[in-house]
């Protein structure tokens, strides 16, 4: 179960389709059972048009439906989707992990050649 885009350039607008997974996004698919409409507003009823029966069969049997298509059927009360934790997503990569070590041995450094003059004039 998936999206099969369709619309003009700019203008998307998407069935919610069941296709085997070897076909293309556009291509062969074995039936239609919705349509999507990002245009319209969030809560427009015209935004999310699914077949609720046709929907709970094809899982029935099986069918695995992508991620957006899931949340269509969580809001449709079809089937829950599960939250989801990644905890370390905010979390930087290595490189900018080595990188702000070395800005702050830098500034760790400068910190002390600043304050090494300042005690030998005082000492003076």
């Amino acid at each position: 179960m998936r999206l099969s885009r369709g619309g003009s350039k700019k203008r998307p607008y998407y069935r919610i389709v069941v296709a085997d997974a070897r076909a293309p996004r556009d291509g062969k698919f074995i039936e239609k059972i919705g349509t999507y409409n990002p245009l319209l507003a969030k809560d427009s009823p015209e935004r999310v048009k699914l077949d609720g029966d046709r929907a709970k069969y094809w899982l029935g049997v099986g069918a695995q439906p992508t991620d957006r298509v899931l949340r269509f059927l969580d809001v449709a009360g079809i089937k829950e989707r599960p939250a989801r934790n990644n905890p370390k997503k905010a979390e930087p990569g290595e490189k900018a992990k080595e990188r702000a070590e070395e800005r702050a041995e830098k500034a760790k450094a400068a910190a002390e050649a600043a304050a090494a003059p300042a005690e030998e004039a005082a000492e003076a």
